[in-house]
């Protein structure tokens, strides 16, 4: 059986874009996957990346103009300027792990209602309630977001490190079991591929 790591930040946009076109590629090729939240960030400075704010003003409005268009292309809402971002990842990232361990949803789905919060309905996804009501909306219990904060955190900081030694560099990012590795949500296309054994 196939099997897919999937390295992402609640707060990348590109995360969002992604839906759940992994999952439906995963599904396909009777694959597992493995969610692996981490620090964006910190990966950026890890891994020779530039923060947003950092960024050359060509390079800014490049990535203005294109994710308004690859939101449009999969007819998706789109907040350019959410009024929470950049916001504290964390808690977000800690309940989802949270909601791995215990099982019982659907975790591409956690997935995109946490990033479609920040990108498409201003919400702040460092507050409680909100990833409240993105764990119910998966299936989860809403109480995960008050547990397992102390292994939420060590897992955190563990996914960063993996990250940082098997290539990673951006969100979303797939590596299947044999070391394919694919980064950004137009890759998805070239995973199906590769599980197919068409490339």
């Amino acid at each position: 059986m196939a099997h897919i790591d999937l390295f992402f930040s609640t707060l990348s946009p590109y995360a969002y874009l992604a839906g759940n076109r992994a999952e439906e590629v995963a599904a396909k090729h009777n694959a597992t996957i493995t969610y692996k939240p981490l620090d964006i960030m910190a990966l950026f400075a890890r891994t020779g990346g530039t923060a947003p704010k950092d960024r050359h003003v060509s390079r800014v409005e490049y990535r203005a103009q294109e994710l308004v268009r690859q939101a449009a292309k999969l007819g998706l809402a789109f907040n350019l300027k959410p009024a929470h971002w950049p916001t504290n990842g964390a808690p977000s990232s800690y309940a989802f792990i949270a909601a791995q361990n215990a099982g019982g949803g659907d975790l591409g789905k956690l997935m995109f209602a946490i990033t479609r919060a920040v990108w498409a309905e201003n919400k702040d996804i460092a507050e409680d309630g909100v990833v409240r009501s993105c764990l119910s909306e998966a299936g989860f219990d809403p109480a995960l977001a008050d547990s397992g904060l102390l292994e939420g955190a060590e897992t955190y900081a563990a996914n960063l490190e993996e990250a940082v030694e098997r290539g990673v560099f951006g969100s979303p990012f797939y590596i299947t079991d044999r070391d394919q590795r694919f980064w950004g949500q137009d890759r998805i296309d070239d995973l199906d591929a590769v599980l197919a054994g068409k490339m």
